[in-house]
């Protein structure tokens, strides 16, 4: 049961790499399009700019979530690495419990923003309403809660190999 539940959060932490990823590219394809436009052709494309933001939300909350996992993200240890031994079980076990309220929160109120916004249209895009653009917040912090929920029940997964980029190089 607890091999099963970490390949399936395994398979939760690479679509959060894969999405963000794409979105990262999709954006540095994107924001040179709209300055060519703006500049060369002098008539300025309306949605390459929130398109962007809403890649940028995308790998932001998405990659922020993979980052926690992979052990990665700068919040997590920076405190902790420094601290006595004696010390760091009960720094590690603070520092989950803070992340896991912070993620409530961006959870609580980002899907509150999204629901407060979902009729709203955004004008450059009329096809795509607001509260779908804010959407990457509350998944995001979802999928952090799931990841540090996993820490707190299974121990830290950095190490596995999905997590570890020499690993993942070494089985190619």
């Amino acid at each position: 049961m607890r091999e099963a539940t970490a390949k399936l959060l395994d398979r939760i932490y690479l679509s959060c790499i894969w999405i963000s990823g794409a979105s990262l590219v999709v954006m540095a394809l994107i924001v040179p399009w709209g300055v060519f436009t703006r500049h060369v052709l002098d008539r300025a494309a309306s949605w390459p700019e929130p398109v962007a933001i809403i890649c940028m939300l995308v790998f932001t909350f998405l990659g922020a979530a993979a980052s926690y996992r992979a052990g990665a993200h700068i919040a997590v240890t920076a405190v902790t690495d420094r601290v006595p031994e004696t010390l760091r079980k009960v720094f590690g076990v603070l520092v989950n419990l803070l992340m896991l309220g912070a993620a409530g929160f961006v959870l609580i109120w980002g899907a509150q923003l999204c629901l407060l916004t979902w009729n709203q249209t955004m004008p450059d895009l009329p096809a795509v309403r607001v509260g779908l653009s804010y959407l990457p917040i509350p998944l995001g912090a979802l999928c952090t809660i799931v990841f540090v929920i996993e820490c707190i029940v299974l121990g830290a997964q950095s190490r596995r190999a999905v997590c570890t980029i020499d690993q993942n190089v070494e089985e190619a």
